[in-house]
C-alpha cells in the first residue's frame, strides 16, 4: 500500500531527496564527461588543421621561393631591371603572398582552438536546470 506524501516521514522524504540528488550528480558528470570528450575531439581537429597548414605553409616557402622567384625576377629583367634587384623583388613578392596564404590557414586552425568553443554549454545548462528543480523540490 502506498503512502501518500502527507504520511510519509520527513526522513524518507529527506532520504529520497538525497538519492534523488545523487543520482542527477551522477548523470551530470556523466554529461560533463562526454561533453568535454567532445570538445577535445574538436580541439584536436583544430590542431591537425594547424599543423596540416603549418607544413604546407613551410613546403610552398621552400617550392614556391625557388620557382616563382626566378620567373618573377626573369618577366622583371626582361622590363629593364638588374638581375640583382629583379631577384630580391620578386623574393619579397613571392614571401609576402606565401605569408598571407599560411596566415590564413593558421588563422583557420587556431579560430578552432578558441576557448569559447571549447565551453561545456550543455552541462551548464543542464547543471543550472537541476539546481533549480532541486531547490523547489525544498
Amino acid at each position: 500500500m502506498a503512502r501518500s506524501p502527507e504520511n510519509t516521514p520527513l526522513s524518507e522524504l529527506l532520504g529520497g531527496l538525497v538519492t534523488d540528488v545523487a543520482g542527477l550528480l551522477r548523470k551530470e558528470i556523466d554529461l560533463a564527461k562526454t561533453e568535454a570528450s567532445e570538445k577535445i575531439s574538436q580541439a584536436l581537429s583544430g590542431i591537425e588543421v594547424l599543423i596540416v597548414g603549418l607544413i604546407l605553409a613551410i613546403g610552398a616557402v621552400g617550392i614556391l621561393l625557388s620557382a616563382l622567384v626566378e620567373g618573377l625576377a626573369a618577366v622583371l629583367v626582361n622590363h629593364n631591371m638588374t638581375q640583382s634587384n629583379a631577384s630580391a623583388l620578386a623574393a619579397l613578392i613571392v614571401g609576402l603572398v606565401i605569408a598571407a596564404v599560411a596566415w590564413a590557414v593558421v588563422s583557420k586552425g587556431l579560430n578552432a582552438l578558441r576557448g569559447d568553443k571549447l565551453r561545456l554549454d550543455r552541462t551548464t545548462t543542464s547543471l543550472r536546470r537541476d539546481v533549480n528543480a532541486v531547490k523547489e523540490k525544498i
